[in-house]
């Protein structure tokens, strides 16, 4: 049971969580709950068209409003939840936004962070303190050998700087104020591109290709020779919670920076993307969009290593499955289906698919 996500774990346990209108956030908040947690989110009000508006998720959890970048707001906020975990996903994600607003990308990656974590400090119950940064927290050098946790921290972009710096100021604050006899444990995760159903978000390619074909219209690609690694939303919150349920346990060994990225073959390039979520959805195409494009790295892969080989973590579903997963929903979604009803099927079928996954490992 220690590599699977325990449902009696979470049962009853008292969840902070930073991000919950966001795409990753909305699918962590339901998964939280189908298994018994009482969750606190604490965000930015969420987009109209977003996964925490169609899932109805503000009706499942302690539902505030609020600016990371607010230190008093997210201090009474996390007083009044009282929590055990805190996972702190908030974020501005998009690295093409990060160049048309660099100082309120550090704003909120860095200091925001700095402001969860110090707010954590006076958290008299609190166990466990888990993270969320990026792969491209890394110095990427374009070179052909995947990121080791130990690799250096950097970025090109003010958005993947930003979360290089956010992972040191992480560091600082786990040596600083949690390595205490009785202090919560404090981890970071960086997990590759995490794609799934119901992700709205501007500027980032399954969205963009999904509205393209709920709209009938073609979809216009950047960078179709870009080496991302690609993986279900699903793959990435699952090692988060074992992650948690370590540090809450008390196991100082977990208390580190942990990569959760897909197998070696589901690291492909932006057309192969375009072009199998075209055939999964039946109809379409794509062109290339020759408008300015700020720097972006062509290449990035992640070292898992770790995460099996400590933590019993591994994929569980394939990539070209994963895109059917996200037809699926999306389809499911654009004919009318309850949004929350598809998301919690598939959440169903993930936890079954990760215990076999381990099962046979």
């Amino acid at each position: 049971m220690e590599n699977l996500v325990n449902p009696d774990f979470w049962e009853g346990r008292r969840v902070f969580l930073t991000g919950h209108t966001g795409f990753k956030g909305s699918w962590l908040a339901l998964w939280l709950v189908e298994m018994g947690a009482e969750v606190t989110g604490f965000a930015l009000p969420a987009e109209d068209v977003s996964l925490f508006n169609q899932a109805g998720i503000a009706n499942l959890v302690t539902h505030i409003e609020g600016d990371i970048r607010d230190l008093d707001a997210v201090d009474a906020a996390m007083a009044a939840c009282d929590p055990q975990v805190v996972f702190h996903l908030a974020a501005q994600p998009i690295v093409r936004t990060s160049y048309d607003d660099p100082v309120g990308t550090y704003a909120t990656n860095v200091q925001g962070t700095v402001h969860v974590l110090d707010a954590c400090r006076r958290a008299a119950s609190l166990d466990a303190i888990v993270c969320v940064t990026s792969d491209k927290c890394y110095e990427n050098r374009e070179w052909i050998w995947p990121y080791r946790e130990s690799d250096p921290m950097g970025g090109h972009d003010p958005y993947s700087s930003s979360k290089g710096a956010a992972e040191i100021a992480i560091a600082s604050y786990r040596r600083s104020f949690f390595e205490g006899e009785g202090a919560p444990l404090l981890a970071s995760v960086r997990a590759g591109n995490v794609i799934g159903g119901g992700d709205w978000a501007v500027d980032r390619l399954i969205p963009d290709i999904v509205r393209a074909m709920v709209a009938g219209e073609r979809v216009q690609i950047r960078s179709p020779h870009a080496v991302r690694p690609w993986q279900h939303v699903l793959e990435a919150l699952g090692g988060y919670l074992l992650i948690a349920q370590r540090l809450a346990k008390g196991e100082r060994d977990y208390a580190d920076g942990w990569n959760f990225g897909p197998a070696d073959s589901d690291t492909q390039p932006v057309g192969w993307i375009v072009e199998k979520m075209i055939n999964e959805w039946g109809e379409g195409g794509f062109d290339l969009d020759d408008g300015p494009k700020p720097h972006e790295a062509n290449l990035l892969r992640l070292d898992c290593s770790k995460a099996r080989a400590k933590l019993g973590w591994q994929p569980a579903l394939g990539l070209a499955e994963t895109i059917r997963w996200i037809v699926a929903w999306h389809r499911s979604v654009a004919d009318g289906g309850d949004a929350r009803a598809i998301t919690s099927e598939q959440l169903t079928q993930y936890r079954a698919r990760m215990e076999r996954a381990l099962q046979g490992a």
